[in-house]
């Protein structure tokens, strides 16, 4: 064994910069972060291929006086802490005071400062240490050239120059998104890029992400005692198969946090399914002894204090956004999004309407609806849907289900929702927003409902919106104690060995469910009631699925982990089907059951259930004014 010795400065830089500098977006990452931290109000980047080349940051912050500028450049030298106090409750985005010095040990490093109140600037060589007078109005300079040049071992693992480039887009981003109030620039190969004037948040992150993103995206604000969260969160139909549009900040610093990101994910749970991911812009304010950013060099990796709180209020924050139906406000307008340019949806995609949205003042007149169409009317009245879109008078209490109404007392009743043919049109409350999503005037092909509101029309995918509100009310509803009907002849269908077994087993949860179910033969099981909002539902079918689950899940695991899936197939199911022809007061009755439900805008699978066509929107497929 060789005998024990320090290792030279070089060295340990060089060891340093394993952890810090992967790669240059590592080096454009601490540089940017420095500039935020000098106060700067304008910072201008130039990247030649893809940052390996070169790296150049210029800013206008406060600058670093002469004397300082060589201590910039050792390890450990930092002006932002000064003790242990400090560092727990680190206010800024670098502290650690080891960055510049690594990037010196493995690049061809200059910086170029002008301090505040000095004649002129001065540049040090990273390499030599050498001061030389310089020429520079103000703020600092720091040139980054040849990565890797003297670690050839490093430079072998760097990727093509397209790819070095997309991550260093990607930083440049996550800081751009921090600091809206800060202009950036962003240059490369002598091409801008990117060119962002200081702001509103919204025009930045419309800048970044996209007009599509904030036409379907909902504004998340919570303030409670010490944390804070704001920023816009995206609706299903913008979904995305990947995790590239996610972007979580904590105290202005970007973080990727498995518990923020469960948070978030478990807000969605109710809304999106399968392998999609949502887009996310949030911005968490704390106090900042309430969280360790000194975690890892990279200062990517946080920990909270009081790690459960911090995932409740994010959750229940988030969640609370999502849930506002916008349904309820299918009349309001986007000052906002279209203050910051932001185009109308195109007609195909799903109407979805923004947290920025703000009801107008001007009344509208209610449009008449049509009495009868050249189609069928439905045969028998549709009073068990009337009846599950109603609340129930005591929300606190379970009633028993009251008998079904006659046909003629459920028109009667569903009436009052439209006016009549030949009644005139009256004016809402000025201000009010009265019915959003208007009032029906026809059902197309069994599946979609067409409705008239101020702004033109409405379609309703009327399956998907009816299994929300019945998936709605049964997660209400199984909180407490369900209202059941009981049939007036029990539903006897065959079944396997396996679902006699599971029915068996599993009497206690169907019963807690509202399903009475018993043995009727070897192989045959009879229904002899179901909860009340599934009255109409195919039983047999939707005993079968719900038999199926208990067998693959333990009855524990079915009640508890899986209970929302379970409602979701049991919403779907018992929900309207296609091709069931509904009137018009059934059609109204489902228009203002979306518009006071939560989620009312995605059913249980994450898709739209309705969209809006705007005159404007038909106006243009007709060339009107053209």
């Amino acid at each position: 064994m060789p005998a024990i010795h320090r290792l030279s400065d070089l060295l340990v830089n060089q060891i340093a910069a394993g952890e810090v500098v992967d790669r240059p977006a590592s080096v454009l990452k601490e540089v940017l972060e420095n500039a935020v931290d000098a106060g700067a109000r304008a910072i201008e980047v130039q990247l030649e291929q893809g940052g390996v080349r070169r790296i150049r940051v210029a800013d206008d912050g406060c600058g670093i006086a002469r004397d300082e500028l060589a201590l910039a450049l050792e390890r450990h030298a930092t002006s932002k802490i000064a003790s242990l106090d400090d560092l727990e409750r680190v206010g800024t985005m670098g502290f650690r005071g080891e960055a510049l010095a690594a990037i010196a040990a493995v690049a061809r490093t200059t910086i170029t400062s002008r301090a505040e109140g000095a004649n002129h600037a001065w540049r040090i060589d990273g390499d030599s240490g050498e001061l030389a007078p310089a020429a520079l109005n103000e703020g600092t300079v720091v040139d980054v050239a040849d990565l890797y040049y003297n670690t050839p071992a490093r430079r072998k693992f760097l990727k093509s120059e397209g790819t070095e480039y997309a991550h260093c887009d990607e930083m440049f981003r996550r800081v751009a998104l921090a600091r809206p109030d800060v202009g950036l620039q962003l240059m490369h190969n002598g091409r801008v890029v990117h060119r962002l004037p200081p702001g509103e948040p919204i025009r930045r992150v419309g800048a970044l992400m996209g007009d599509d993103f904030l036409e379907h995206a909902r504004e998340v604000r919570a303030e409670g005692g010490i944390l804070a969260l704001g920023g816009f969160a995206s609706l299903p139909a913008y979904s995305r198969s990947s995790r590239d549009a996610q972007y979580f900040f904590v105290n202005g610093r970007f973080v990727r946090d498995k518990l923020l990101t469960h948070a978030v994910r478990q807000a969605y749970s109710d809304i999106l399914h399968g392998s999609r991911h949502p887009a996310y812009v949030l911005f968490l304010e704390l106090d900042p002894a309430g969280v360790d950013v000194n975690v890892h060099p990279a200062k990517i990796e946080v920990r909270f204090r009081d790690a459960r709180a911090v995932h409740q209020y994010v959750f229940h924050a988030v969640s609370r956004a999502l849930a506002e139906s916008g349904a309820g406000r299918a009349l309001d307008e986007s000052p906002l999004a279209a203050s910051a340019g932001i185009a109308p949806p195109h007609p195909a995609s799903a109407a979805t309407t923004t947290a920025y949205e703000r009801a107008t003042d001007a009344a509208w007149h209610r449009p008449p609806v049509q009495g009868q169409l050249a189609m069928d009317s439905a045969s028998r009245a549709y009073f068990d849907f009337a009846a599950s879109a109603r609340p129930a008078a005591d929300e606190g209490q379970m009633r028993p289900a009251a008998p079904p109404a006659s046909p003629a007392a459920f028109f009667a009743a569903g009436a009052a929702h439209a006016p009549s043919p030949d009644q005139p049109p009256t004016p809402l409350p000025a201000g009010g927003n009265g019915a959003p999503l208007g009032y029906a005037l026809a059902q197309l092909h069994g599946v979609y409902i067409l409705a008239q509101n101020a702004n033109g029309l409405i379609l309703v995918d009327m399956h998907a919106a009816h299994e929300r509100i019945l998936y709605e009310k049964l997660k209400t509803v199984l909180d407490g104690t369900p209202a059941v009907q009981r049939l007036l002849i029990p539903a006897v269908f065959s079944v396997g060995p396996k679902d006699m077994a599971a029915a068996g087993e599993c009497a206690e949860v169907l019963s807690r469910m509202g399903f009475e179910v018993a043995p009727a033969g070897p192989q045959e099981l009879a229904v002899r009631s179901v909860p009340a909002l599934l009255a109409s539902a195919p039983v047999a079918e939707l005993l079968r699925k719900l038999l199926e689950e208990l067998r693959e899940f333990p009855a524990s695991e079915v009640v508890t982990a899986r209970r929302n899936e379970l409602l979701a197939t049991m919403a779907c199911h018992g929900a309207v089907r296609a091709n069931r022809q509904l009137t018009i007061p059934e059609m109204n009755a489902l228009l203002r059951d979306m518009e006071a439900t939560e989620r009312a805008d995605q059913c249980n699978h994450g898709r739209p259930t309705w969209t809006q066509l705007t005159m404007n929107d038909l106006d243009r497929f007709f060339m009107r004014g053209q």
